[in-house]
């Protein structure tokens, strides 16, 4: 299992920004695939920044989003079905 990356605390309008996407996107992210809630600070939600870009990856790539936070950490670090296609062409050559 690679190294959990340190949340990076963002609210929806910052991650939005951050990630050339709509705010209406990002919300729709963390309402749909249940994307990590770090803190509320008075009316303000924030949201891992790290998660929420495995989420759009794996959206972009036309794959399954995995359920939970924690499933998503453990793939953060890039996509699995990516590795899988490599390592079937590597013994097939």
């Amino acid at each position: 299992m690679p190294p959990a990356l340190k949340p990076v605390p963002v609210t929806a309008v910052e991650a939005a920004g951050r990630l050339d996407r709509s705010v209406g996107t990002v919300y729709s992210w963390v309402t749909r695939h249940g994307a990590r809630r770090l803190k509320r600070i008075n009316r303000r939600m924030y949201y891992d920044l790290n998660d929420l870009r495995v989420i759009e990856r794996e959206i972009g790539h036309g794959h399954p989003v995995p359920a939970t936070p924690e499933a998503r950490a453990e793939i953060a670090d890039g996509c699995p079905l990516r590795r899988q296609e490599l390592a079937v062409r590597s013994t097939a050559a």
